[in-house]
């Protein structure tokens, strides 16, 4: 169901739903409200892809959007965005949460672009995803310290992130995380980094990348003054969480790109190559 949400200058509410239809799957609700946009592009794979987008280019002050994902028992589906989520200057703050169940056997793949904060900005957002049995999870969330080359760097005023994943009741991933001046001055405390991202790995569609991710991730050598800073952690015997804290946004999304680089072979289409 629908609604308007209450206290928010501008509340974007989007559902879409995803089902399996012989060998491929495709989109069976894609509706949205402003300032919301959905996009359904047709692709070579046996998978359904949307992309979300914003009236405005970005979200202001009181923005709060909110979308729903349905992907059914069997259904393969890609969800991105057209572009970086930008928020601009917001003084009492806006928010995004993302709803999602994942059917049985089925897999999704969150990869969008990156939050980008302006100064000044508040931002919240909460990713909550439900797995029925067999179902597997892609998810990757990346912000960076905002419009570095104009001075902006680490300079709005409140980040936080809720992620929680769970499988028939059991929380695989509950965690919150918070960015803010007031715990003590940004810039300083992020250093020389730039851009920092989390990507999830879930389910048995992924059991290959995960363990051949794991594998790499162990052997990689401790740098001093390196580039990036790398992490893995596995989540029981499901389930791997990777980390990366990089110098530029450039080099965390080679990195990403790279350990994501399995998703166009359970896709049948590479995403990234088509928005060369």
């Amino acid at each position: 169901m629908i609604s308007t949400l209450p206290g928010s200058e501008r509340a974007g509410v989007a559902r879409l739903a995803f089902e399996r239809s012989g060998p491929r799957t495709v989109v069976r609700t894609a509706l949205a409200h402003s300032p919301l946009r959905l996009l359904t592009p047709r692709n070579h794979g046996h998978a359904a892809w949307a992309y979300t987008s914003s009236f405005g280019g970005g979200l202001v002050d009181g923005d709060h959007l909110r979308l729903e994902v349905d992907v059914a028992d069997g259904a393969t589906a890609l969800l991105a965005t057209q572009g970086a989520n930008r928020v601009y200057r917001s003084p009492h703050g806006c928010r995004s949460d993302l709803l999602a169940r994942v059917g049985r056997d089925a897999l999704l793949a969150w990869v969008p672009d990156p939050t980008v904060c302006f100064t000044g900005a508040r931002y919240s957002q909460t990713l909550d995803v439900t797995l029925s049995p067999g179902a597997s999870l892609v998810l990757a969330d990346v912000v960076t310290a905002g419009r570095s080359a104009r001075g902006e760097r680490w300079a709005f005023l409140h980040y936080a992130s809720r992620l929680r994943v769970a499988r028939e009741g059991r929380a695989l991933v509950d965690e919150r995380w918070v960015l803010d001046p007031a715990h003590g001055a940004l810039p300083e405390r992020l250093g020389r980094f730039d851009a920092l991202a989390s990507v999830l790995l879930v389910g048995p569609a992924l059991k290959d990348a995960r363990e051949a991710l794991a594998a790499r991730m162990a052997a990689l050598p401790v740098k001093p003054r390196a580039r990036e800073v790398l992490s893995a952690s596995p989540l029981g015997e499901d389930g791997l969480l990777l980390r990366v804290a990089a110098v530029s946004l450039e080099t965390l999304l080679s990195t990403t790109r790279d350990w994501l680089s399995f998703l166009p072979g359970l896709l049948g289409d590479d995403p990234w190559a088509r928005r060369v």
